[in-house]
């Protein structure tokens, strides 16, 4: 697909990559600081130069029903098209200047997956929408070797962008990040709406989804938004659809805020059950991350930490009820 429209005006654009859809006079960067209008047509500066790249387990994504216990070859590069005070991965998100001496070819990423042994790439550590063409050039080689795809994304895509993501996206997991419009768009920068629009479009579209809110006490945690959260989760989106309910601890621009606590976290848990979630979990704390069948409770997964230690599932289903388990298992 094309990123850009032009514009009548002489050498404007308008980027397509995620909903802020910035118009960029020649030689203008987008909110994200890293897409530019070069001549009339959109770059992305990023494109080939990825500044974190590491193997991690695919529960860290968080991701939990995809390939439990295997790793996935995760990467990231500078920029982002939100300003999440609370970004743990803002050392990079929140800058702009690209090492160009760092380069990776779509052929290489892939072929490093390989090497490591991972069954998958995830597209991960910020916000990996604003470096989507390189993205795609990598994902659709890693499908043709037999790798799933996996973005980590805070949800903004383009309509555009998200109607392109079946041809070579596995899964992904998104932000939910509050239940306050003002909040998403006088802090983060972004929209519920929108963010909520597009986990309907990803269901709709067969991406294999699954959902993260960060717990920040006083910020998102009422039972009020919780119940409402849970209850888009499961009306919206299915019941099928997991939960990651994670602690925030102190970064960046709110290193005076408390920590989340366990009560916070296990309170948010039960919204999310009595809601009618299947698959509810918590993070960042050291709980275990079970999953139980919702037929007949029997214990499938067992984490610890980021560790599968048992994964009972058979062919995909519950070994004791047959139950077929939501997820992507091969």
């Amino acid at each position: 697909m094309k990123y850009y429209k032009s514009e009548e005006e002489k050498h404007r654009i308008v980027c397509l990559l995620c909903r802020h859809y910035c118009k960029m006079k020649e030689g203008q960067v987008g909110v994200c600081g890293v897409n530019k209008n070069v001549k009339g047509e959109l770059k992305t500066l990023v494109y080939g130069h990825p500044s974190a790249l590491n193997v991690d387990p695919i529960e860290k994504k968080p991701i939990y029903h995809v390939l439990p216990g295997t790793t996935a070859l995760s990467f990231g590069t500078v920029g982002c098209n939100f300003k999440c005070p609370f970004c743990q991965n803002w050392q990079i998100s929140q800058e702009t200047k690209v090492n160009e001496e760092v380069y990776v070819s779509p052929e290489k990423m892939v072929d490093l997956a390989v090497e490591s042994g991972s069954r998958s790439i995830a597209y991960t550590y910020n916000e990996p929408t604003i470096f989507y063409p390189y993205a795609k050039d990598i994902g659709v080689i890693a499908k043709e070797r037999g790798l799933k795809n996996i973005f980590v994304s805070n949800g903004f895509e383009s309509p555009e962008i998200i109607e392109d993501m079946p041809s070579w996206l596995d899964a992904a997991n998104i932000d939910l990040k509050s239940w306050d419009e003002g909040y998403y768009k006088k802090v983060l920068k972004g929209g519920l709406e929108a963010v909520k629009d597009t986990l309907r479009k990803m269901v709709a579209e067969g991406i294999w989804v699954e959902v993260t809110t960060l717990l920040i006490e006083g910020e998102n945690d009422s039972d009020r938004d919780l119940e409402e959260m849970a209850g888009f989760i499961a009306d919206d989106l299915g019941r099928h659809v997991p939960w990651h309910l994670s602690a925030f601890h102190p970064d960046y621009k709110m290193r005076d805020h408390e920590w989340t606590g366990i009560d916070t976290l296990m309170r948010a848990k039960r919204i999310g059950q009595e809601a009618g979630l299947y698959y509810v979990y918590l993070g960042n704390v050291p709980v275990h991350g079970d999953t139980h069948c919702p037929g007949c409770n029997e214990l499938l997964i067992d984490r610890t930490g980021y560790s599968v230690t048992v994964n009972r599932l058979i062919d995909g289903r519950c070994p004791k009820c047959n139950r077929e388990i939501e997820g992507v298992w091969e």
